[in-house]
């Protein structure tokens, strides 16, 4: 009942902040309330104008994301408010595509200022898109790594140092190809597989087995050829503005 509420005022609120000039409607006759009428919207959409009132009075009926997507075209809804449109409908978001842009220099600056411990920045792909020098150092990444999975599989001195690399291999395998199944027609998600297929027998072998996992809070172990042993705590952050972007940050357990 509260979601259903949320939905009638949230689809009146869009509705009466759009004129019928900001949609090419000729602004026709007194209106007692501002913004668009319902059967503008329904027209505008191409539904029904009872099906229409049915949804923003909150009523139990069947919507469609392709439905949702007109409707949020006709009230010319932002990207965040058709997602908060699919949520009250009961149906999930459809995937946002790649966020396109340059690391900014504000991040870069976090990134590095988590020297010396780790820092990775990454994308949803597991491209690497910034590193701090620390990253480089205890983990043996250089100006040829670009990807976290790609590099887990074939930098030699990363493997050598990763204390417990065979045990973890299957679960980071896994956690890849969660990632990968929120957006099956990606091209990009198949081009670092292919490339890394061709490249490792042993990443081909486990992704043939098709184990689903999600990444969490890990601990990291690092034989590190000049430190010895080292031991991080891994905890992945979502950056907000870019909510396909992943930040990596690593803590040395105590002791």
């Amino acid at each position: 009942m509260a979601k259903n509420e949320q939905l009638r005022e949230f689809l009146r609120a869009r509705r009466a902040a759009i004129s019928p000039a900001d949609v090419g409607l000729p602004d026709v006759g007194r209106r007692r309330t501002p913004g668009l009428r319902r059967e503008e919207v329904a027209s505008l959409a191409g539904v029904g104008v009872s099906w229409y009132s049915w949804l923003e009075q909150g009523r139990d009926i069947n919507v469609s994301g392709e439905v949702l997507d007109a409707i949020s075209e006709a009230l010319r809804l932002s990207e965040p408010e058709r997602t908060h449109l699919y949520l009250l409908a009961g149906l999930n978001p459809p995937v946002r595509s790649a966020t396109v842009g340059s690391v900014t220099e504000e991040l870069r600056r976090l990134v590095d200022a988590w020297s010396p411990r780790p820092a990775i920045l990454r994308d949803q792909y597991w491209n690497l898109l910034a590193i701090n020098d620390a990253t480089r150092t205890v983990f043996g990444y250089d100006d040829t790594d670009h990807n976290c999975l790609i590099s887990f599989f074939t930098n030699a001195r990363y493997r050598g140092m990763h204390v417990h690399w065979a045990s973890v291999a299957p679960a980071v395998v896994a956690a890849f190809r969660a990632d990968a199944a929120r957006a099956p027609e990606d091209p990009e998600f198949r081009r670092v597989v292919d490339e890394l297929s061709a490249a490792s027998p042993e990443f081909a072998e486990m992704w043939a087995r098709q184990e689903v996992g999600v990444p969490g809070q890990a601990v990291k172990a690092v034989d590190h050829p000049d430190a010895g042993d080292l031991f991080f705590d891994l905890t992945t952050l979502t950056v907000t503005d870019h909510p396909d972007w992943y930040l990596e940050l690593y803590v040395p357990r105590p002791g």
